[in-house]
This record gives structure tokens, sequence and C-alpha cells, in this order.
């Protein structure tokens, strides 16, 4: 699925995304690291694999989108 960076904090590796929808999801250090990424910018597209349903709805890996 694809989505762009909305939040992302360097010290804690941890942010949100906004999926195509506009829906805001969080994700934390685990699922940023899971994508072996170094940096992430606001506004970058990014890959996301997300995980449950409804509230309990979460982002479990994060990296950049490749064309």
């Amino acid at each position: 699925m694809q989505a762009t960076s909305y939040t992302y904090d360097p010290d804690t590796r941890s942010g949100s995304v906004l999926l195509d929808d506009g829906t805001p999801l969080p994700f934390d250090a685990a699922a940023f690291d899971a994508g072996d990424l170094r940096l992430l910018r606001v506004g970058q597209r990014v890959r996301v694999e997300v995980e449950g349903e409804g509230e309990e709805r979460r982002v479990t890996f994060v990296t950049l989108q490749t064309l």
C-alpha cells in the first residue's frame, strides 16, 4: 500500500503516514527499522504494510516508494 509521510521524529524513529484516502496511521521504531531506512522526510511517498482493523490498525513496515 502507498502513503505519504506526514510526521517523523528522528530521535524516536517514529511518526505517521497519510494513506491515499487521507487516513492517518502512526508507525513506531520497529516499523521504521523493518524498512531499513536511515531518514524520512515529511511529504515523501512511502510503501507501507498494515495489519489489524479499526482502532487496532497499525503500520508494521515503512520504506521508500520506488518506481
